[in-house]
Parts: C-alpha cells; structure tokens; sequence
C-alpha cells in the first residue's frame, strides 16, 4: 500500500506492485476524465456515464479500476428509486520516489502538527464567523470575539469573511533554523458563503514570518455531500469540507501542490529572527475575490489533520 496522509499518497519505485497498478489506473483518458469530474462532488456510475458520454458499461469498468487503484472511493446510499452508488476521489497528489530508500541520505523532516485552535492571535476577523468542535458549535455565531476564547483550542471547524489567524511554530532544541533547507504547510481550506456556493472565489493568502508566499483562489464553498469526517449533526446544506492545499517553500522559490506560485525563498524568511515560526493564514481585505475561509480540523472535512508543517533541515 502507498503512504497516505490526508488526499496525499507517496509511493515508491521499492514497491513496485502499487505503483504498477496506480500507473495502469492512470493511463486510460476516460479514467483521467472521472477524476476530474469527481474534483469537487460525488457522482453516480450514471452521472458520470452521461457527463463523459461513455457507455455505462465501460463507465462501470472505469469505476471499478480507480477503486481497485484506491484513487477513488464508492458508497452506497438511499437514492429515489431504492439505493445509488456514489463515486468520489479519494486521492489529490501523488508522489512517486524513483531512488531507493537506502540511497537517500541526510535526516528525515521534522513534522509539528498544531491543532486547528492553537492560533496565538486572531486579526480583523470579520463576519460571517464562527467556530464548531465535533460535537457542537463554540458559543455564539459571527462573534469575532469567540475567537480568543479557551474554548478555541476545541475546535474542529471555522470560518470567518476576512482577516487571518497566525499559528507559532516552535522548533526542538537541538534543531538550528541555519540549518533549514525547506519549509511545507499543509491545511484543508475552502472559501466561506452563508450554507455553501459553488463557484464562490476566495483569494486566500499564506505569510511566513509575515512575508506573503502567495495567494489560492478557492473556487467555492464546498457542500452538497457529507464530508469523510464531518459529524452527521453538521447538516449538508452547511459547508462540509474543503481542499488540501500544501505550499512548499525552498531555496529556489515557492510551490503551492508542488506548482510555482511565487520568487520567495527559504533565505527570505529570515527564520533566525524570532524564536519561532510565524504562519499567517487568511484572507486579505484587499483582495480581488474576499469571499472568506473554511479551515477544518482532523475531524472536520475530508483530511484527517490540522495545520500541518514538515521542516526539512541538514547537518
């Protein structure tokens, strides 16, 4: 089985059998075509036939490969006329290692995960707003208030209009920030409208030690089927979850899912400035589209974690 964090999975050329097998999923166009009509909804075999024009048939062989593969998932459930099979896509990014574990030198990268809550400060947060824990919303909606409440660091879902939320992130002692090669973000986001809007643009900005890496455009607010992890109560006409967004940084500039986004590199960040990691997350008031953010927690959403950063270093 490949390494599956969230939407992500690693393979590698030393397990050549899931490779092989993914490889084969992947090379058929109408098997390209589902996962791309699955990007943002569940569909049935007959939704899919119908949108792609493929006989259902063929459709129903396409289906069966991508589950096999484990890029995509299938649930039965309660349709008008007795049950519905529903396809959604179970991975977004792939990576491949072509170089045998044993020749890859050097540490392995520090991994600090800080719940969706552990923010050390709420700026300008403006309604809409709010945030839920698993079991219940914490306290009162579109209060900017709420935000610096204990009963934050319980949360598992929130959203506000516009602003941003900075997470610290300290390191262990006997890591030097002088001996950082790259820093990678990871956070499920979408944009925020009154139940959910599709499409709905959100120009939704990342900052490092407060110099901007770049700014996502959410293509909407996520709904329309449960998320993998939202509780039940949650009902589905609210947001239900979002994308999973990772944004790489290095020495030769910055990545958002591994594609350019801007020139900012590792050196800019001046990381020996402070006795922490700055990260600001949020939408900018003058911004194109402020259309707001969704973030979810490891049980909000469709990706079990929270706000996630991978520290890769040298000796």
């Amino acid at each position: 089985m490949p390494d599956i964090q969230g939407k992500h999975a690693e393979l590698s050329i030393e397990r050549p059998e899931k490779l092989a097998v993914i490889a084969r999923a992947l090379s058929s166009q109408v098997r390209l075509d589902v996962l791309m009509a699955l990007a943002n909804r569940s569909m049935s075999v007959g939704e899919l036939a119908k949108e792609l024009d493929v006989p259902m048939s063929s459709m129903a062989l396409a289906i069966r490969t991508l589950e096999e593969a484990d890029l995509i998932m299938s649930n039965i459930q309660p349709g008008s006329h007795g049950t519905i099979k529903l396809s959604s896509r179970k991975l977004d990014t792939i990576s491949i290692s072509l170089v045998p574990e044993a020749m890859q030198n050097g540490p392995q990268p520090f991994i600090i995960h800080l719940p969706l809550g552990g923010y050390s400060s709420a700026e300008n947060i403006q309604p809409t707003c709010g945030l839920l824990s698993d079991v219940q919303p914490l306290g009162s909606l579109d209060s900017p208030h709420l935000f610096y409440s204990p009963q934050r660091f319980d949360a598992q879902m929130l959203w506000f209009h516009q602003g941003f939320l900075e997470y610290r992130f300290s390191l262990i002692d006997n890591v030097s920030k002088e001996n950082i090669d790259w820093l990678e973000l990871s956070f499920e986001a979408c944009s925020e409208a009154p139940y959910y809007r599709d499409p709905w643009p959100s120009d939704i900005s990342v900052e490092i030690n407060h110099r901007r890496l770049g700014t996502w455009t959410s293509p909407c607010d996520c709904g329309g089927r449960q998320g993998h992890l939202t509780p039940e109560w949650w009902g589905v006409t609210n947001t239900q979850f979002g994308f999973l967004k990772t944004w790489r940084v290095d020495s030769s500039g910055t990545y958002l899912d591994y594609n350019p986004i801007s020139d900012v590199k590792i050196s800019d960040l001046f990381l020996n400035d402070t006795p922490y990691i700055s990260i600001r997350i949020g939408v900018d008031p003058t911004s194109e589209n402020v259309n707001g953010i969704n973030l979810f927690g490891e049980k909000f959403g469709d990706h079990p974690q929270s706000i996630k950063l991978r520290i890769g270093f040298s000796f």
